[in-house]
């Protein structure tokens, strides 16, 4: 595990040491949010920042732990917003898979649904609450799979073996 952050104790000295990992994890979000959302990664991580204001800085452990929570944090404002968005809506929240055409071309990459996304990720948690903390770790926290490990403490095979277990889940669900 990672040397305690005993030296950094509040959020602003930390800010800093992450701000350029947190708006990589920002932009990542956004990718997959549908087309037309007005939401820039710099001003996703200032919400996030303003919950983490609230948090207790002596729980978080190292890096890895800290980027989690700050995940977790981007996860719930876009949360918030496609609910907010779908209340609006007539017929809002159905789930609904694009592809973007507005944004360059990566292989694979797909537009998702952040409430139905969250719905599945909430029933998969009710199931199998590791399973879901590694999706939430891997896909909302940009974690690779040896920093995931770290940060709930198991062993990067069981990481593996889970995550692709979540996926396949969690793909199937959504397709539902």
């Amino acid at each position: 595990m990672s040397e305690p952050w005993a030296d950094r104790p509040d959020l602003e000295a930390l800010m800093p040491a992450v701000y350029a990992e947190l708006r990589r994890l920002a932009a990542h979000y956004l990718r997959g949010e549908r087309p037309g959302q007005t939401l820039q990664p710099t001003a996703l991580v200032h919400e996030a920042y303003l919950k983490l204001q609230k948090d207790r800085p002596e729980r978080w452990q190292n890096r890895a732990h800290f980027c989690a929570i700050a995940a977790h944090a981007m996860r719930q404002i876009l949360i918030e917003r496609a609910r907010a968005r779908d209340a609006l809506k007539r017929g809002g929240g159905a789930p609904r898979v694009t592809f973007d055409e507005g944004l360059p071309a990566q292989a694979g990459e797909r537009s998702f649904d952040m409430v139905a996304l969250d719905a599945a990720l909430e029933r998969l948690a009710a199931l199998d609450a590791g399973q879901a903390r590694i999706v939430e770790l891997r896909f909302f926290g940009g974690l690779s799979i040896e920093e995931t490990a770290e940060a709930m403490g198991i062993s990067p095979a069981t990481v593996k073996r889970h995550w692709a277990l979540a996926r396949a889940w969690l793909a199937r669900e959504l397709e539902s």
